[in-house]
């Protein structure tokens, strides 16, 4: 075995001590007090600086400074566990009860610390400044917006992300331009409509019947309102009304998300909607009202760094595959809106797939990931120089 190889076989078992202890004591979106202590004595460890940012409850920023002058690109992995029991049967399984990184956070952070470690050992090489954001709260989707508010993003050329995926080996890495993870929206209905006894019905206006017709009718809005050459999925995913078995309620509020990739669809959709409740409701007796929360875009990679995702792929020998698309959300998109981006899959051929209980992935992938995102970093920094 080479010095090299050592070397990498001895970062390697780091990696996997780290996610391991990270996996063991999952903390939910911007309740990550404990993450962000041991990344931060990681890091230090290491010899890395670490950068504070005022208003970050939690997260970690680490930043390499380059032995010749250049700009700064930065790179993302985050943090959050899930509200999951774990399944997975591991011997480093969660300890802590409905609570689970069931969506391989801990491998992003584990692998982000292992490209900053290689970072470091070669910053004497770097034509200039890489940061690392480490982010709270990115299941709750407000974790970004945190950073870039702190100022995380300030004098940042481009930044880079990833994300496993459990369907592709390891050693592949996926790359798409334009959308690849869908914009996400949350909306909630309440149809109101008049209380009554469930055996005169008549007498009364009923919101579950009229809050029914509501479900159909929505799913109409994405095949006869949304161009076929677009995507869209509206999900109707929780449905509160009643309280007694013969009693017909007052008001049902239904909840639930809509998904897309382009902005036509995003923009045109909660218009539709708001028809379509409205409308149902008032064919039935009663009312409907729509309320929209927007959440982030899709995440859209900018094409100018298709190739360089690519080839540093290539050169470190991983194969590239094109990645698919998919309906899921990811609030590295809020990035994208300041400054250009790119997101890739990381293969780690996965059990299960994201958000499962007995999610898993395969551990090779932490040096695969670490190699790539160091070596990304140092070409994107000499392809602005």
């Amino acid at each position: 075995m080479t010095a090299g190889s050592e070397r990498e076989r001895q970062l390697f078992d780091r990696l996997v001590a780290m996610r391991r202890e990270l996996h063991e004591y999952p903390e939910l979106s911007m309740e990550e007090y404990e993450t962000t202590g041991r990344i931060r004595s990681w890091l230090e460890e290491a010899g890395v600086p670490v950068v504070s940012f005022p208003g970050l409850a939690t997260g970690v920023v680490a930043e390499i400074t380059g032995g010749l002058p250049g700009p700064t690109i930065a790179l993302r992995a985050d943090i959050d566990a899930l509200p999951i029991q774990e399944r997975t049967g591991l011997p480093f399984a969660s300890k802590t009860d409905g609570k689970m990184h069931a969506c391989g956070h801990d491998f992003h952070t584990a692998s982000m610390i292992g490209a900053v470690i290689l970072l470091n050992e070669r910053k004497q090489e770097l034509r200039g400044t890489v940061r690392v954001l480490f982010q709270p709260g990115e299941e709750l989707a407000v974790g970004a917006q945190a950073m870039i508010q702190a100022g995380c993003l300030d004098g940042v050329s481009a930044i880079f992300g990833m994300h496993n995926k459990p369907d592709l080996p390891v050693g592949t890495v996926g790359v798409r331009p334009g959308p690849l993870m869908a914009s996400v929206d949350r909306f909630e209905i309440d149809v109101i409509g008049v209380g009554g006894h469930a055996g005169v019905p008549n007498k009364a206006v009923d919101p579950i019947v009229a809050a029914s017709h509501i479900v159909t009718g929505l799913q109409s809005i994405v095949s006869r309102n949304v161009s076929s050459l677009h995507n869209a999925v509206i999900s109707v995913c929780s449905i509160h009304g009643g309280s007694a078995w013969n009693v017909i309620p007052h008001k049902v509020t239904l909840e639930g998300t809509v998904r897309t990739f382009q902005i036509e669809a995003r923009e045109a959709i909660p218009g539709h909607m708001k028809r379509v409740a409205e409308g149902t409701a008032a064919a039935y007796g009663a009312e409907a009202e729509l309320r929209w929360y927007p959440y982030f875009p899709a995440v859209d990679n900018d094409d100018r760094y298709t190739e360089l995702v690519g080839a540093v792929a290539q050169e470190l020998g991983y194969e590239t595959v094109r990645a698919e698309q998919t309906l899921g959300g990811e609030d590295f998109a809020v990035y994208q809106m300041q400054i250009p981006g790119y997101f890739v899959w990381m293969g780690t051929s996965g059990t299960e797939e994201w958000h499962h209980p007995a999610f898993t992935l395969d551990e090779r992938a932490l040096l695969v990931s670490a190699r790539y995102f160091a070596r990304l970093a140092q070409s994107a920094l000499e392809r602005w120089t």
